[in-house]
């Protein structure tokens, strides 16, 4: 039984000053509606465009995983292309990934007893079904997070770090994460919890989400350009050839793009600009909605990866009667 006399956690303004970004239309009546918030960052970091609140912190969820792979390259792992891109991955789970993911381990020296991600079936259905079929069970190697994990424990390897604790938050790859986040982002952590897969995850301003992707996508050299390097080249592997993300990064010239658990998107964009929206109820049917429109807003081209994003139909008896559509961006 909770504790009623703990004082409520705080409300960051990003979720109790955000606007409605989203309507859910079915047979031309407005059914639902979503409230977010979304930011653009210029190559300086200076707020371009804000619709709601974008000081506030959030959990960036899996859309920090970029900067968990560059703290990783920062210290020394040396893995590159696809491989790097699946250290920076939620993927779908597919024979390709999986095998990668091994591939991670196995140049280590390790396996997959080493990993401590959360068990479960492959993120994609076709990839589950067919798992499900073979008579397999939840496995963590073929989790969606295998892939950053099997890096985190190659960094390890690479520094001759403890192996059982690097979930810990005072283990020296986390301690390096935390600062490679401040770094990015310019924000400290604000808070910091246990995501779905069992790492830390660390509350930042979505402006400072935006403002890292910025960073990453605009570098040229050193381990930033490499991380965004492998994202570009290999984006089914950062999702999955049935993803939104795979076909943005793919549809977008120079960009690289990550989403996240509870409705969180983040791009780069090539001249440093960066994107970042968060949903404020975690709908994810919303967020690729409104990423959408603030990139059209923007002018960002890429007609097909764009169409991709918004392409959320509403169904009735199977068939589309309606779909979610992005308003006042």
């Amino acid at each position: 039984m909770s504790d009623l006399s703990l004082p409520s956690p705080a409300l960051s303004a990003t979720l109790t000053d955000a606007p409605i970004v989203a309507h859910v239309v079915r047979g031309g009546f407005v059914e639902s509606v979503h409230r977010g918030s979304a930011v653009v960052t210029g190559p300086d970091g200076a707020v371009l465009l804000e619709i709601g609140d974008s000081s506030g912190p959030v959990f960036p969820r899996s859309s920090s995983k970029p900067l968990q792979a560059l703290a990783m390259v920062r210290h020394g792992l040396a893995t590159n292309g696809a491989l790097l891109a699946l250290a920076c991955a939620s993927h779908s789970g597919e024979d390709f990934h999986v095998t990668a993911a091994r591939e991670i381990l196995s140049g280590a020296g390790l396996s997959e007893t080493d990993l401590q991600n959360t068990p479960d079936f492959p993120y994609d259905e076709t990839a589950r079904i067919a798992w499900i079929a073979g008579g397999l069970p939840k496995q963590a190697i073929a989790q969606n997070c295998s892939g950053k994990h099997a890096s985190m424990l190659a960094t390890c390897v690479a520094n001759d770090w403890d192996l059982a604790g690097y979930r810990n938050v005072d283990h020296p790859l986390q301690v390096g994460v935390i600062e490679t986040v401040t770094d990015l982002t310019g924000a400290a952590p604000t808070a910091i919890s246990v995501d779905g897969c069992g790492a830390p995850i660390h509350a930042v301003p979505l402006a400072g989400l935006a403002r890292a992707f910025g960073r990453l996508a605009a570098a040229v050299t050193g381990p930033e350009a490499k991380v965004a390097s492998a994202m570009r080249r290999h984006p089914e592997f950062v999702g999955g050839t049935r993803r939104d993300v795979t076909a943005l990064i793919r549809g977008v010239e120079g960009a690289i793009a990550k989403d996240g658990a509870e409705a969180v998107y983040a791009m780069g964009l090539p001249d440093g600009r960066g994107v970042a929206v968060k949903i404020v109820d975690g709908s994810t049917r919303a967020a690729p909605v409104l990423l959408a429109a603030v990139l059209r807003r923007i002018g960002v081209s890429g007609p097909a990866a764009l169409a991709a994003l918004e392409n959320h139909p509403v169904l009735g008896h199977g068939e589309p009667v309606g779909s979610v559509v992005a308003v006042g961006v």
